[in-house]
């Protein structure tokens, strides 16, 4: 349903903002906007979405001066939440503080190098299963433009089985001790405290985990105890299972409301807000075409959290689906687009498989950025 006042939202209706309309700082002095995080970038409008349990989605796009103006006649809770999601938008992002003398600026947008030291994963798996070749792959990586290394020791493509704890560790430990001997940066993608913990006595700097702190009981304390940043991911479902029939009232909205809540409990757990990045799940437990383009063009409501926004659509089956490349290993091309599509669609962190090729786009693409928020053209 569509509504042309925000007055007309539904009474008890739960409100979200996807700011629009972006342009220079310049560009909107004198004019409501919003500050998206000390970017010297303003988004002029927003569409903003209404729902209840069990209704349909209201949406409606709306100047910010609109938005701003109506405020004061909206039930104090919905006043509040747009309030809220308008300072996580300009909320700037911290540094990431990974250790005394390791820090990454979110100056632009970032690297994740995909490193699987599996039999198994959907693209690589088997490739790097040897330590020595695993340690070589992720020197490669940072020296073509990686900027974090992240290794995982169990596949979680969609059919994967578990792999048991003690195992996972022995395949990534001595390649994380190699790589954070070098000082690299290094995430550890799991779901299991066991692994975390190794992976963190071993040099890891970030935890990447796939189920949000949901899988492992003991995961939230420890990430809250070690003080690291930590990737929270949605996933409907488990690996085993996630595909079989994914189902959403409405995909964007309930992605969000799932990392909200996720952020909500790890804040409880004693995480500050600033360590946490949240990351859609592209390919986890979602209709392969239209729900994992809804999410990567809706990028931008995530940032209304105020958290930094990690993207993952390196050679997944929606680009397959959507291009007709069968081979995952062959999804360069796309995987490209999605990246840059995702960096200006407000994703801070890219975690590609194809470095090099990312790198380079990710750079050019903020170069494009900055040359017209200097020339005032955004």
């Amino acid at each position: 349903m569509y509504f042309n006042d925000l007055k007309h939202i539904p009474d008890g209706s739960r409100v979200y903002l996807r700011p629009v309309g972006c342009v220079s700082a310049p560009m909107a002095e004198g004019r409501p906007s919003f500050d998206y995080a000390g970017t010297g970038l303003r988004y002029m409008g927003a569409c903003v979405y209404g729902r209840r349990d069990g209704a349909d989605v209201a949406f409606g796009h709306f100047s910010a001066d609109h938005i701003l103006s109506s405020l004061d006649d909206l039930p104090s809770d919905m006043r509040d939440a747009i309030h809220q999601q308008i300072a996580g938008f300009a909320t700037p992002l911290s540094v990431l503080q990974l250790s005394d003398d390791i820090q990454l600026p979110f100056t632009r947008p970032l690297v994740m190098g995909v490193l699987n030291v599996t039999p198994d994963s959907f693209s690589d798996g088997g490739q790097f299963l040897d330590v020595d070749k695993a340690v070589r792959r992720g020197r490669a990586m940072a020296e073509t433009g990686a900027d974090i290394i992240d290794i995982g020791g169990e596949s979680t493509r969609p059919g994967a089985t578990p792999v048991w704890e003690g195992e996972e560790a022995e395949r990534i430990v001595p390649v994380i001790k190699s790589l954070s001997n070098d000082g690299l940066v290094i995430s550890v993608d799991t779901r299991n405290a066991f692994v975390m913990e190794k992976a963190l006595e071993a040099g890891a700097h970030i935890v990447n985990d796939v189920s949000a702190l949901s899988h492992d009981p003991d995961s939230m304390a420890l990430v809250a105890k070690k003080n690291v940043p930590v990737v929270l991911m949605h996933a409907q479902g488990d690996p085993r299972t996630m595909q079989d029939n994914p189902e959403y009232d409405h995909v964007l909205l309930d992605v969000y409301d799932y990392l909200a809540d996720r952020i909500s409990a790890c804040e409880a757990a004693g995480i500050d807000r600033s360590n946490i990045i949240v990351d859609p799940g592209i390919g986890f437990g979602k209709r392969v075409v239209q729900d994992n383009l809804s999410l990567i063009n809706g990028l931008l409501l995530f940032r209304t959290l105020g958290c930094a926004v990690l993207l993952g659509a390196s050679r997944k089956r929606f680009i397959g689906a959507t291009t007709g490349v069968d081979a995952a290993d062959e999804r360069l091309a796309g995987s490209l687009v999605a990246a840059s599509q995702g960096a200006g669609s407000g994703a801070n962190i890219i975690r590609a498989h194809d470095v090099e090729e990312t790198a380079q786009a990710l750079r050019l693409g903020q170069a494009l950025v900055d040359a017209s928020v200097m020339d005032g053209l955004v």
